[in-house]
């Protein structure tokens, strides 16, 4: 694959060649992200090696409730660098601005309310110098909640670090294996495949992952050296309630589809959009508790569009029943 001009991929140009270039850009997205972004410097700041190996850069989204330029003057202004948006210009056009003023050779998008654990970029970097083929490199990630308290970790995907076998691609298409945080990608890699789908929506992240996977060796490192933030202000918790996270998922999925092709085979395909049918099942089960029949109703038969499967269509026939059973039981309390 490569940049050809798509209006869903948005190109990245190479950095000029009279710029001075880093071996890293730590580029930080934020919006409305409080005292996060904060904790999210102090542990970059914790690990970094110098100005000359190290771009840090927060883009904020012209953030409406806090102050980030106030935070970065607090924790040091002259070793953070700091763009703001004009106007909000929505998540993938932050994203792609963050990346269109990386000046590294190796690029880590990190969100402004996660954080890097010690050896993060010290050895992924060393990953990066020993295989120069490899595209990106990530590492195991702990799940943690709003209050900075851990909740899990992801899987080990294979014994030891090292690059992950092409038969891989089976798996990452199946689920998005690998958390924000964790992930680091070479500039020329963007600059050669483009930039985040806008089609996408909250899955950008899977989508681009497995496009790289699909065109270049990745590296795992099975030390969890990046923790992400499980909190009900994230992007994924405001939106997963009102079906545009299951939306987005089939969008991904049917990327996949067309240039992945035979490379997976169908049953990898046909199970993701179950799991998405189910995504959206979730949600209209919480509407129909609430109340919110029309929305619930949209989602089910959204659910239905992404699958057919047995079990989806056994599930849909439950949540329409209890639908009719709680609109029964409001009927007859209204009465007495």
């Amino acid at each position: 694959m490569t940049n050809e001009p798509n209006p869903y991929l948005p190109v990245v140009p190479p950095v000029s060649k009279d710029v001075p270039r880093p071996l890293w850009s730590v580029m930080i997205p934020t919006y409305n992200s409080g005292n996060y972004l904060r904790e999210t410097l102090a542990s970059v700041l914790a690990e970094d090696p110098g100005r000359e190996v190290m771009q840090i850069t927060v883009v904020d989204n012209c953030s409406t409730k806090d102050d980030p330029a106030k935070t970065i003057t607090e924790l040091g202004s002259d070793r953070i660098e700091f763009h703001r948006q004009p106007t909000n210009v929505g998540m993938v056009n932050n994203f792609q601005t963050c990346i269109e003023l990386s000046r590294g050779h190796l690029v880590h998008i990190l969100h402004a309310d996660d954080l890097v654990r010690p050896g993060f970029y010290e050895q992924l970097g060393r990953a990066f110098h020993k295989h120069p083929e490899i595209g990106a490199a990530f590492c195991r990630t702990i799940f943690m909640n709003e209050y900075g308290h851990w909740i899990k970790i992801t899987d080990l995907e294979q014994p030891e670090s090292g690059i992950l076998p092409s038969e891989w691609l089976e798996q990452i298409a199946d689920v998005c294996r690998i958390s924000p945080p964790s992930i680091a990608v070479r500039r020329e890699v963007y600059e050669k495949l483009g930039a985040f789908d806008s089609r996408c929506g909250l899955c950008i992240d899977w989508e681009m992952w497995v496009r790289i996977f699909a065109n270049y060796p990745v590296w795992f490192e099975a030390e969890p050296l990046a923790t992400w933030r499980m909190h009900l202000a994230s992007s994924t918790s405001t939106n997963l309630a009102d079906g545009h996270y299951a939306k987005s998922l089939y969008q991904v999925i049917k990327s996949f589809e067309l240039y992945l092709g035979d490379r997976v085979p169908k049953k990898v395909y046909q199970n993701a959009k179950q799991n998405c049918a189910f995504f959206a099942l979730e949600t209209a089960r919480d509407l129909l508790k609430i109340g919110d029949t029309s929305r619930a109703i949209a989602q089910i038969q959204a659910a239905l569009t992404y699958s057919q499967s047995f079990r989806v269509v056994r599930s849909a026939s439950r949540l329409f029943l209890l639908n009719s059973a709680l609109s029964l039981l409001r009927k007859t309390t209204t009465t007495s």
